[in-house]
C-alpha cells in the first residue's frame, strides 16, 4: 500500500520513521486503535525501564520510548489510509500521548531516586505529572466545548529569521521530537535533566494557553 501523502522533509524527525513503517502495518490487519495501543504499551514499558535507574535500562527505555513515538505516528497516517479515522481513535491518541508522559515523569523520578534518596526527584516527578496532566484536561476540555479544528504548526519559510527557524526546531523537540531529546540526554547520562524542565515548563505551558485564552476572549468582546 502506498502512502498518499509527500515523503517527510526536516521536522519532526519522527515522520521520517513512521513514514516507511506505515506501509507495512497499513497492509496488516491491525486497526488503528490496536497500533495505538501498542504504542503505549511500549511507552510504558520504556517509562518502567527508566524506574530502574541503571544506564543499561535507561538506554532500554530510552529505545522503547522512541518506537512508541514511532506508532504513535503510524496509527493516524494508517487511520488516513484506510478511511478509519474517528473522533474516538483521536481521543484515544490524545489520552496515551498523555499517559506516556505522565509515567515517564514518575519513573525518572523513582530512577533518579535510587541513585540520590535525599534529592527533590519525585516532587519534580509529581510537578511534571501534575502540569502535563492540567494540559491534557484543558486541550480535551476545549475540544469538547469548542470541538476547534486541528492546525498543524506551520514550517518556517526559506529566508525567515534564524529565530523563527531556531523557535520552530525548538517547539519539534519538546513536541513531536521529544522521544530524540529524551533519548540524547540519556546517551549522555542526564536523563534528570528533564524533570525540573517539565516541572516548570509545564505549568508554565498550562499557564499562558490560560492566558492566551483570556487575551483572545477580552479582543472578541471588544470587537463585538
Amino acid at each position: 500500500m502506498r502512502m498518499t501523502s509527500p515523503a517527510p522533509s526536516g521536522f519532526p524527525l519522527i515522520r521520517h520513521l513512521s513514514y516507511r513503517l506505515t506501509p507495512l502495518l497499513a497492509g496488516t490487519p491491525f486497526t488503528p486503535n490496536q497500533v495505538t495501543g501498542a504504542g503505549l504499551a511500549l511507552g510504558v514499558g520504556g517509562a518502567w525501564c527508566y524506574a530502574q535507574g541503571s544506564r543499561p535500562w535507561m538506554l532500554t527505555g530510552a529505545l522503547l520510548l522512541v518506537l512508541s513515538y514511532v506508532l504513535d505516528n503510524c496509527d493516524g497516517e494508517i487511520a488516513r489510509l484506510k478511511g478509519l479515522e474517528s473522533r474516538f481513535g483521536d481521543r484515544l491518541d490524545t489520552f496515551t500521548d498523555w499517559l506516556v508522559h505522565a509515567v515517564l515523569f514518575l519513573a525518572l523520578g523513582i530512577g533518579a531516586s535510587r541513585n540520590d534518596p535525599q534529592g527533590p526527584w519525585m516532587w519534580l516527578a509529581w510537578a511534571a505529572v501534575a502540569g502535563s496532566s492540567v494540559n491534557y484536561l484543558l486541550a480535551l476540555a476545549r475540544e469538547i466545548v469548542l470541538a476547534p479544528s486541528p492546525v498543524a504548526s506551520p514550517e518556517p519559510a526559506p529566508g525567515r529569521a534564524w529565530t523563527d527557524q531556531a523557535l520552530y526546531v525548538f517547539r519539534e523537540l519538546t513536541r513531536a521530537d521529544f522521544c530524540f531529546l529524551v533519548l540524547t540526554l540519556t546517551l549522555f547520562d542526564v536523563a534528570w535533566w528533564l524533570l525540573p524542565a517539565a516541572a516548570v515548563g509545564s505549568q508554565a505551558y498550562w499557564m499562558a494557553a490560560i492566558l492566551e485564552r483570556a487575551r483572545s476572549c477580552r479582543v472578541v468582546r471588544r470587537a463585538a
